[in-house]
């Protein structure tokens, strides 16, 4: 299964919406973590967004996926970026 990325910029006011949000979010998350497809998540150190790196079927199913994360509909992400990713290391080869 490819690997996409998600990267979701952080609003402005994001630090004051994040915690209501937060537990919806991780839910959110958790089936596909529990299948495997989640590498890596979290958020940025800079306190600008949170990074995704997870499997999905095709660039429709990463961008559906990122279009109903509850931190968009929440207003902590501004916005998102969906890209096709090619992991490499450590270990990872992916087409």
């Amino acid at each position: 299964m490819p690997l996409f990325v998600i990267i979701g910029r952080d609003a402005p006011d994001s630090k004051d919406k994040r915690p209501a949000a937060r537990a919806d979010h991780l839910e959110y998350w958790k089936p596909l973590d529990e299948a495997g497809r989640v590498v890596v998540a979290g958020p940025l150190a800079d306190f600008a967004g949170s990074l995704f790196v997870f499997q999905a079927e095709n660039i429709e199913e990463a961008v559906e996926i990122a279009d109903n994360d509850p931190y968009v509909a929440a207003g902590v992400f501004e916005s998102s970026e969906v890209h096709g990713f090619k992991g490499v290391l450590p270990n990872l080869v992916y087409g």
